[in-house]
């Protein structure tokens, strides 16, 4: 078929997300191999990894971004220790540009999704950093990505089975990534760190695969954290408006 091939460009990115873009970028060592979700704080991120050195990807889907990263030298695939100098996807969506990149383009590999989202194939790459969004976190760290309480929002994607290999992989980190509130249309704002999720909500990943969680206001470790060290490193980088709430809802949960 040589039909047009259908293309979207990406939307302009907020002061918001490029701050978390350079938060991220702050933990993603020169030669690591990426993972990238979809969405303006993937887009961001791989913005500011514009200034890395030798970074590789292993992907679930190709994005406009990363033919950006491409095409500026940044990755080149030198340090993976699996299909070196490859960029290994599963799919792809986005730009022109990024079409006219991956076309009859030998550096690029298609494979199978059950091969590039195999928890033990990402833990093969060389320092993997599994990178996404989410819509909302519970103070001790489970992940809410495809649901709004019981009401599906999107699909599962591969986010567990990066995160999984990534947190088996030497030097691997998984990352969740998002803007700390959300305002509605009446201008209400709301916190997308809850001290519990909302009820129904589905945990797309436990809090057991996740190492760093990432606001605008700065980075939550998460690993090898006790509950009381991750209540208190969410609350830091929550909204200021929902900081005193968190930590009263805390403590009437007895979440310590």
């Amino acid at each position: 078929d040589d039909s047009p091939i259908g293309t979207f460009e990406p939307a302009p990115l907020s002061e918001t997300d490029k701050v978390i873009g350079q938060y991220v970028a702050s933990l993603v060592e020169d030669g690591s191999t990426i993972q990238l979700g979809i969405g303006a704080i993937p887009d961001a991120v791989a913005q500011a990894f514009m200034s890395k050195k030798d970074l590789g990807i292993h992907t679930e889907m190709i994005t406009s971004s990363m033919a950006d990263l491409c095409l500026a030298g940044v990755v080149n695939g030198s340090k993976k220790t699996l299909h070196r100098g490859k960029l290994v996807g599963g799919f792809a969506s986005g730009s022109q540009k990024l079409v006219d990149y991956l076309t009859e383009n030998p550096s690029v590999y298609l494979m199978p999704l059950e091969y590039t989202n195999h928890p033990a194939v990402v833990a093969k790459n060389y320092k993997m950093c599994s990178i996404n969004t989410c819509i909302e976190v519970d103070l001790t760290g489970q992940i809410a990505s495809e649901s709004i309480g019981p009401r599906q929002f999107s699909g599962s994607g591969g986010q567990n089975d990066t995160a999984e290999g990534a947190i088996h992989c030497p030097g691997g980190k998984s990352i969740i990534a998002f803007a700390s509130a959300i305002t509605k249309k009446d201008g209400t704002r709301i916190s997308k760190i809850k001290s519990v999720l909302t009820p129904g909500s589905i945990v797309t990943l436990s809090r057991n695969n996740i190492d760093y969680i990432v606001t605008e206001y700065g980075i939550a470790p998460m690993k090898a954290r006790s509950v009381r060290q991750r209540v208190d490193n969410l609350i830091a980088v929550a909204h200021p408006d929902f900081r005193e709430q968190l930590r009263a809802e805390a403590n009437k949960l007895m979440l310590w």
